[in-house]
This record gives C-alpha cells, sequence and structure tokens, in this order.
C-alpha cells in the first residue's frame, strides 16, 4: 500500500459540525465508526457559530403541517417536499434529544422551551439559548461523543473519496503533517458544512470552503441547485476586518428595527405585512437595493436598530451581539448597527433520499452538504434543526449498512499522489489565488446576477483552477488541495446559476423577464454532475 496510514472502520463520518457529530453519535451503535475533521471537533464549522434557533413545533397552537407550509413558501416551492416533511415532524423528537442529554435552552416561566418569532413563520417555534443556541447544541453533541466508542482524527483534511467501481469505500485524507492517510468503511457520511468562504464577505468561519461539494461531484455524485446562495440580509460592516461576521435574525426577533439614512424603516415599501420579519431573501434584496439607491450609511449598510427595547432584554436575550458591538465600539442600547449583506448559506448540494443516501453506492450526505431540504431560500432557525434531524439519519442508516469487501486500487493512490507532488513543484501563492477567487464571486455572482457577469466570474474562476499553486512544505499540502476545492465550488455555483433561467428565491436573475411566480415556475431543481447537468421540469405543470 501506498499510503503512510490506513485505518479501517464501519462507518466514517467527514466533518464534525452539528450534523458530522449527531451522525457518529448514532452510527456509533452499529458498528466501529470515525470522525475526521480538519479542524478541532466541536471548534470548526457553522454550527457552533449559530446564533439564532432551533425551529420544531411544540405549542397547541402551531403544527406541523404549518411548519410544512411556511418551509415551502419561504424556500419559493423548491424544496423536496418528503424531505421538508420529515424536518418537521422529527425536529421536535431531536431537540428533546438534546435536552435529555443536558442542553440548556431558554425556558418560560410555565417551564416550557421558550420560542421567538423569526422570518416567515407564522408561529414563534424558534428554540434558543439566548443567542449563542449553536455553541449549547455543539457543546452537548461533543460531550455525548465522549462517552461513545468513536475514533476521532482531528485536524486531517480529506482530499478524496475512495472508490470501488461507483461505489464509495472511504477517503484520502492528509495529516496534520501532510503524511496519505487512506480511511476504508463500509459507509461514508459527508457532513461536511457549507462553502460561502468562496465569497469576499460571508459569515462563514474559515473551513466553510465548499470541500464536501468538490470531493462529491468529483468523486461523480450528483448535486442540486447549487446556485441557491442564501444572503443573509444583516452581517457586520465594520471594522474592516469584521465585515461579514452574522448579526444574528434574533435582533429582529426581538424587535429590532431596520432604517435607511433618512431614518425611514424601509421594510414597508418591500413586504408591508411582514417588515422585518419577512424571509431572508426578501430583507437582503431590500437592504442591497436601498444601499445602492444611495439611501445607505457612510459605512455601505443600513441601521438595525434596537435602542428603543429595554435594556434587560437585550442584555439577557441579545448578549453576544451586545459584547460583539461593544468591542466595535457600539453600544447597541444606546445606537444602531450598521449591517449589509453577507454570503451566508448554501440552500443546494448532493442529491439525497429521505435516508440520505446520494447517487453514489455507499456514500451519505446530510447538513449544509446536502441539497433539497431548504429549496431556494432557508428559513433561518431551520439549519439546525436539519443538523440533528438528517445527522440521526445519515448515521442510522449508514450504521444499517452491510459490510463490504474494500479493495484499494493502488492507481488511485499513486494518481493522488502525483497530484499532490505537483503542488511542491508549484510557483502560485494559494492564498492569491483564494483572495482573487472570493473577489471575483462577489462582484459577479452575488445577490443580483446577469448572464454576462456570471460567465466573466466563470472564466476567472477556470483560469484560477489551472493555477500552479505551490505548497512550501509537506504541511501545506492541505492548503493548496482547499483551494482547489473552493475554486471548483464557484464553478459549480456559477454554472447551476447559468442554467436557472428564472429569478426563484435567492437566486435573482436580473437580465431575464418571466410571468410566472414560484409557485407556478416550470422548473424544478437544477441538476450537475460529471456526467450530466441541466433543469428538471415542474412535474406539476406543463
Amino acid at each position: 500500500m501506498l499510503a503512510d496510514k490506513v485505518v479501517d472502520c464501519h462507518v466514517l463520518v467527514i466533518g464534525s459540525g452539528g450534523a458530522g457529530v449527531r451522525a457518529t453519535i448514532e452510527a456509533s451503535q452499529y458498528g466501529d465508526t470515525v470522525l475526521i475533521s480538519k479542524t478541532i471537533v466541536g471548534k470548526g464549522g457553522c454550527t457552533t457559530m449559530a446564533e439564532g434557533g432551533y425551529n420544531a413545533v411544540l405549542r397547541d397552537e402551531d403544527s406541523c403541517g404549518v411548519h410544512f407550509e411556511d418551509t415551502l413558501k419561504g424556500g419559493a416551492y423548491l424544496n423536496d417536499p418528503e424531505l421538508v416533511n420529515i424536518l418537521v415532524k422529527e425536529a421536535p423528537l431531536r431537540v428533546n434529544d438534546l435536552i435529555t442529554w443536558g442542553a440548556v435552552f431558554d425556558f418560560t416561566e410555565n417551564d416550557e422551551i421558550a420560542q421567538r418569532p423569526f422570518g416567515g413563520q407564522r408561529f414563534p417555534r424558534t428554540c434558543y439559548a439566548g443567542d449563542r443556541t449553536g455553541h449549547e447544541m455543539i457543546t452537548t453533541l461533543v460531550e455525548r461523543l465522549d462517552s461513545s466508542n468513536v475514533t476521532l482524527l482531528q485536524e486531517y483534511t480529506v482530499i478524496d473519496l475512495l472508490k470501488s467501481g461507483e461505489s464509495v469505500i472511504g477517503a484520502m485524507a492528509l495529516d496534520e503533517k501532510g503524511n496519505l492517510v487512506l480511511l476504508k468503511a463500509d459507509s461514508t457520511i459527508l457532513a461536511t458544512g457549507g462553502g460561502t468562504k468562496v465569497y469576499d464577505i460571508s459569515t462563514n468561519s474559515s473551513s466553510g470552503t465548499g470541500d464536501g461539494f468538490a470531493i462529491g461531484y468529483r468523486a461523480g455524485a450528483e448535486l442540486i441547485d447549487m446556485e441557491m446562495i442564501q444572503f443573509h440580509p444583516t452581517g457586520a460592516v465594520f471594522p474592516y476586518d469584521a465585515r461579514g461576521r452574522l448579526v444574528t435574525e434574533a435582533v429582529r426577533g426581538e424587535g429590532g428595527t431596520l432604517l435607511n439614512n433618512l431614518g425611514e424603516r424601509f421594510m414597508k415599501r418591500y413586504d408591508p405585512e411582514r417588515m422585518e420579519l419577512s424571509t431572508r431573501d426578501v430583507v437582503a434584496r431590500a437592504i442591497a437595493t436601498e444601499i445602492q439607491g444611495g439611501r445607505g450609511t457612510k459605512n455601505g449598510g443600513v441601521y438595525l436598530d434596537v435602542t428603543h427595547l429595554p435594556h434587560e432584554q437585550i442584555e439577557t436575550k441579545l448578549p453576544v451581539m451586545l459584547e460583539q458591538f461593544l468591542k466595535f465600539g457600539v453600544d447597541i442600547r444606546k445606537q444602531p448597527m450598521e449591517v449589509a449583506p453577507t454570503a451566508h448559506h448554501i440552500m443546494g448540494g448532493l442529491r439525497i433520499t429521505p435516508e440520505c443516501r446520494t447517487t453514489l453506492s455507499g456514500l451519505f450526505a446530510c447538513g449544509e452538504v446536502a441539497g433539497g431540504v431548504h429549496g431556494a431560500n432557508r428559513l433561518g432557525g431551520n439549519a439546525l434543526a436539519d443538523t440533528q434531524v438528517f445527522g440521526k439519519r445519515a448515521g442510522e442508516f449508514a450504521g444499517k449498512s452491510k459490510k463490504r469487501i474494500k479493495n484499494v486500487d493502488d492507481d488511485q493512490i499513486s494518481q493522488k499522489l502525483e497530484h499532490l507532488d505537483t503542488f511542491l513543484k508549484g510557483s502560485e501563492n494559494p492564498a492569491r489565488v483564494r483572495t482573487q477567487l472570493q473577489q471575483a464571486m462577489w462582484r459577479g455572482a452575488g445577490i443580483f446576477r446577469n448572464a454576462t457577469d456570471l460567465n466573466k466570474t466563470l472564466e476567472i474562476i477556470n483560469n484560477l483552477s489551472l493555477a500552479n499553486v505551490r505548497a512550501e512544505s509537506f504541511g501545506n499540502l492541505a492548503e493548496c488541495c482547499i483551494v482547489r476545492n473552493m475554486c471548483l465550488t464557484a464553478s459549480l455555483i456559477c454554472r447551476s446559476a447559468l442554467i436557472r433561467q428564472e429569478s426563484r428565491g435567492a437566486h435573482v436573475r436580473v437580465d431575464i423577464h418571466q410571468t410566472h411566480d414560484a409557485q407556478h415556475s416550470p422548473f424544478n431543481h437544477t441538476f450537475i454532475s460529471p456526467s450530466r447537468k441541466g433543469i428538471e421540469k415542474n412535474r406539476g405543470l406543463t
């Protein structure tokens, strides 16, 4: 064997956010399970950064049927209804798992889990732990993980999947020193999270580089709706190094109002009924329109104001926001925040079944790397629920899979080693390639899109993909692999955006005139793989 180390297991889980850890906990009940992460488990990814909350139907006045309808409407009817049905029915069960395992959510005086209103939802159904909900969840999950018999490989970077014929039988990874490690598995779960770090301004941590989309695609998996990028309406705009940092939707859920530089509460022009609690795509476009119309702040944002709220409410319900802005020199109890849209979430991803199976045998996917749950626009609070509902399902069905003979073809390994060797002989700085990619994506594939800019951006991406990036040492090989993944993920976004000849949810094509609305669109999912690409017709319409 050509690798430096070989690991054999029943289930391999790639990614250590909320979905990956939940999948690992479940899979460990069925056999030897390995969790591999390019960060420290519980420290990377988006779950630990998620502030707002977890959607679950817990009150008699609410219902799973209403949650289902809100999710489909919010997703511009591009969601897979079967996946949405699973999400809304199982989300209450999974939040109870977390509480049983020790998670501390906010409770009401009646000893019920507290719930706040979030955009696009007819009832307050977002459970929360102040504005540290994701951190509370991942802390609880990691503590539960510590009591299971699981092998953790931390600060290992998965660079490709292993295949036998058309089946996935594990993955190839680099350890922190750049040594090649083979991981053979009966079932492999991709739970690698998102990829909006391909944009210049993003809420994602440094690990949100789209690796799962790229390695899944290279292995032959089919992805859907990769054009659907959610720009969170409210990211910080200053100081410069804090651009894009998330300003949670909980601020608006607690009563925060959006104002332009004229002092106008401008959402009345865009959604007079729901105002600041409209869906994220609507609010993001509204803010962008105000800024483009010259009604923004001097720092290129709009104002988000909570100064009319009691200080105690801000201090107890929004403590992270208060602390964050105090570091910026802004006391949100007395001064408004300045915010603007920021790349936040990829709604598309690997096509999955209700059992989280992808189009490749032996490969499962869950969390943000999987498509179909959120359609064209995700409701705030549905992502954390998604991690737990589909993380459990992926772990369960992968764990129940049969053991297989896992013969690794040495040619796969030698080809990968040759590819890695080119990085050691390269000349381009990967950081430069990354920066140029991010800037190109922000300019040409943002909130408002057209074919000319998308094609220009795709040309830049294609050229950057050919850059002969250099690893200064074996320890830098992973960085080169990640930059290549970012280029591929960005390419999938632009290619899919060109395929969808309509405006839908978070995808706005300003160069296309259309007469249909989202509910009556003739189109369904875009799809893209190494062997085919296109767009499905809506079977409900002719």
